[in-house]
C-alpha cells in the first residue's frame, strides 16, 4: 500500500525541469538576483512596456490554448523583484508566472521579454522532446531545449507578422552574419526581417544569461560545439541556448505547421528530413529520428 501510494503521489508531481510555479526551475536556473520595482539599478522595459508584451501575446494564445483543452493564465507580477519566469499547471489551467526583476533587467527588450514569455508557453504547448516526470507520468511540459526552439520558431513569429518590421529592424544594430543568414534563408522581405527580430531578441536574453553567470557574451559566429549522447532536458549553456534561437528563427518551415506534441519532426527542420539549416543545435538535442 505504501508503494501505491508513492506511485499515485507520483501522477501528481510537477516535472523537475518544467519551470516550476516557486521558480526554482524557472527560465533561469535558481538565482539570487532581485530587482525591486523601485531599484536604483532596474533598467529595462517599463511598467507599461511590461503590460503591452503580455497582452499582445494572451490575446494571440488564449484561443490556441482553449482549443487544446487549457485555459492560460498568465500572472503579472510586476511589484515582485525575482529575475526569472516560470510555468506549471494545475487541473485544466495552464499557469505561467511573468516577474517585473526580469522585466526590469538592463538587458531586456521588448521583443527579449516577449522571447521569455514565448518560451513559458512553449513549455505548454510546444511539442516534443517533452520531460518525462517520475515513472514518464506528467508528460505536459517541452523540455528547455525545445521551449527555446519553438519560441523563435512559432510564438514570435506570429506575434510579430504584422508589426512594421522594416522599420523595427533598422533601429536594432544587428550583426552581420545574423543578416546575412536570413537573408540567405528566406526570399521575402518581411520573413526575413522577422528572423533577424527573433536572432535579436535571443541576444536580449543571451545578455542577461552571461550577466547572471559572469561569463562572456553568446555570439552567432561562435556556436556551441558540444554535441550529446542524449537529449538534455535541463537548461542548456547560454552559447547554445543562442544557437537555439538563432535556429529556430532560421527554420524554414511556416507557423501554420505546427508541433506535434509526440513526433520531434512534425512542424520543425529536422536531420532526418534533409534539413542542414535550422534544425535544434546539437548541444542539447540528440535526434531520435536520422
Amino acid at each position: 500500500m505504501k508503494f501505491l501510494s508513492i506511485v499515485l503521489s507520483a501522477l501528481f508531481i510537477v516535472p523537475a525541469f518544467a519551470c516550476t510555479e516557486d521558480g526554482s526551475t524557472g527560465f533561469l536556473p535558481e538565482n539570487d538576483m532581485y530587482i525591486a520595482a523601485d531599484s536604483k539599478d532596474a533598467g529595462g522595459l517599463s511598467e507599461a512596456q511590461f503590460n503591452d508584451v503580455i497582452d499582445k501575446l494572451e490575446a494571440m494564445y488564449t484561443p490556441i490554448v482553449s482549443a487544446m483543452g487549457g485555459k492560460l493564465s498568465i500572472a503579472r507580477k510586476w511589484d515582485d523583484g525575482t529575475v526569472n519566469a516560470n510555468a506549471s499547471r494545475s487541473g485544466s489551467t495552464w499557469l505561467v508566472n511573468m516577474y517585473g526583476g526580469l522585466a526590469r533587467h538592463s538587458t531586456i527588450t521588448e521583443d527579449g521579454f516577449a522571447l521569455v514569455l514565448c518560451h513559458e508557453i512553449g513549455h505548454q504547448l510546444g511539442g516534443a522532446p517533452k520531460v518525462a516526470g517520475i515513472f514518464g507520468f506528467n508528460r505536459w511540459a517541452s523540455n528547455e531545449g525545445q521551449a527555446d526552439y519553438y519560441a523563435t520558431l512559432k510564438c514570435l513569429r506570429m506575434r510579430f507578422l504584422n508589426d512594421n518590421n522594416a522599420a523595427i529592424v533598422a533601429k536594432l544594430n544587428a550583426p552581420t552574419l545574423l543578416s546575412e543568414k536570413c537573408a540567405a534563408q528566406f526570399n521575402e522581405e518581411n520573413e526575413r526581417n522577422i528572423c533577424i527580430r527573433g536572432g535579436m531578441a535571443g541576444v536580449s536574453v543571451a545578455g542577461l544569461f552571461a550577466a547572471l553567470r559572469n561569463q562572456p557574451e553568446a555570439q552567432f559566429d561562435t556556436p556551441d560545439t558540444n554535441v550529446v549522447s542524449k537529449t538534455d532536458d535541463a537548461h542548456p549553456a547560454h552559447q547554445c541556448r543562442l544557437d537555439t534561437y538563432f535556429q529556430g528563427a532560421l527554420c524554414e518551415k511556416t507557423t501554420g505547421e505546427e508541433v506535434d506534441q509526440k513526433d520531434e519532426v512534425k512542424g520543425t527542420c529536422h536531420p532526418s528530413t534533409g534539413h542542414k539549416m535550422g534544425t535544434r543545435p546539437l548541444c542539447w538535442f540528440k535526434p531520435s529520428v536520422q
